[in-house]
């Protein structure tokens, strides 16, 4: 009786393990500009739906959620979300990574670490720089939406680049 005991204690403690590594953040890749340039303008028949957002920008918060619903409906088809965070890079381990893991948000996240606007333009001609923005990209095709947008949105503009 005690063995079988102690076994569904291990048992939990897997089940209780892996249900936290489920949900933690991969590693966050910092990017540079070119670096995200290159990742997301490769001119291929998969939509990428690129997020920039911060961790102290609450409508980008609020946003978030959506993205990840998306994310994971989306996940087997040629659909890519990529949440860019603008928070600075010292911020990383103690706002961002922590904020995601809170969340349990299994979207990949990289960091932006540009520290003027130059990059803006490089983006898209449409930015203002602020955020929340995002960007629309599929082959040579780029929509930048320069507000908060929700879960409906991103539905449509996806049936839209699936045509």
């Amino acid at each position: 009786m005690k063995y079988i005991f102690n076994i569904k204690r291990i048992f939990t403690l897997f089940a209780f393990l892996f249900s936290l590594t489920a949900f933690a953040q991969k590693k966050i890749h910092v990017y540079k500009i070119a670096d995200l340039q290159k990742r997301i303008e490769n001119n291929n028949d998969t939509l990428y739906i690129v997020n920039f957002w911060a961790t102290w920008c609450k409508p980008c918060v609020a946003e978030l959620p959506d993205f990840e619903k998306i994310n994971n409906e989306y996940k087997t088809k040629k659909v890519k979300v990529l949440l860019v965070s603008m928070d600075f890079r010292e911020d990383m381990k103690k706002r961002v990574i922590p904020f995601l893991k809170k969340n349990k948000y299994t979207t990949e996240t990289v960091l932006l670490d540009e520290t003027d606007g130059s990059f803006i333009d490089k983006i898209s001609k449409d930015w203002s720089g602020a955020i929340p923005g995002t960007l629309f990209i599929k082959n040579q095709t780029k929509e930048f939406v320069n507000k908060k947008i929700g879960y409906e949105f991103l539905n449509e503009r996806i049936n839209f680049y699936s045509k």
